[in-house]
């Protein structure tokens, strides 16, 4: 499978599980990588036989246009499932970046979907590893 990679795209998106932390959007780096097949494009030079990386790029920039998520994995989540259904991608992978941590460069999130694949999805459990209320598997 080919792959197309649009890396460290620059959005300003409202994220943040405190209320007061999305009130202002942040800066995220989102990176995506687009499984697809090229050869046809490759073999007759035309777009319409591809992923227009122009599209995906546009249409990341303007997805927090109006929304906000609480966590980067839910929104990494909700555009691994628009690049599938939106653009045919065969399989995704999304990074986000989040710079929120001041000891650190950043915080990030990666994931990777397939269409078609019933994806992983975690269950919410009452007393997780330790005994912690509410933690995740």
């Amino acid at each position: 499978m080919d792959i197309i990679t649009i890396n460290e795209l620059e959005v300003q998106f409202h994220v943040g599980v405190p209320d007061k932390e999305r009130l202002n959007p942040q800066r995220l780096l989102l990176s995506v990588e687009l499984e697809t097949d090229i050869t046809e494009a490759g073999r007759t030079d035309d777009l319409s036989q591809t992923i227009d990386y122009g599209a995906v790029s546009r249409r990341l920039m303007g997805l927090g246009t109006g929304r906000s998520w609480k966590l980067i994995e839910s929104l990494a989540s909700d555009i691994a499932a628009l690049l599938i259904a939106e653009f045919g991608a065969q399989g995704v992978t999304v990074e986000i970046k989040k710079f929120i941590v001041p000891q650190a460069r950043y915080v990030s999130v990666k994931l990777r979907r397939v269409a078609g694949a019933t994806n992983h999805i975690r269950e919410r459990i009452h007393a997780g590893p330790g005994g912690i209320p509410g933690s995740w598997r």
